[in-house]
């Protein structure tokens, strides 16, 4: 049986690098990652890069990443297949 993470990520597109910037807890244990991608938010791309630098991130395949809302937002709500 697989375990999920479900994490809050913020993104920032159309920035100078592909990579989690930050890694975070909160007061109540939440988990929150800052997500930098060299991708522009048009047409799902950023979306695109996203799953990928998390997938690299958690070393898990892409589609073991899947976001679940925010597609269209800065922030989003990720499940990661662990």
């Amino acid at each position: 049986m697989a375990d999920f993470l479900t994490i809050t990520v913020k993104v920032r597109p159309k920035s100078h690098e592909n990579a989690v910037v930050e890694d975070e807890l909160d007061l109540f244990q939440e988990r929150t990652l800052k997500v930098k991608t060299t991708q522009p938010p048009e047409d799902g791309k950023a979306n695109e890069a996203v799953i990928k630098i998390l997938a690299d991130y958690f070393n898990v395949k892409k589609r073991d990443v899947e976001i679940l809302s925010g597609f269209k937002s800065g922030t989003k709500i990720v499940r990661v297949k662990t």
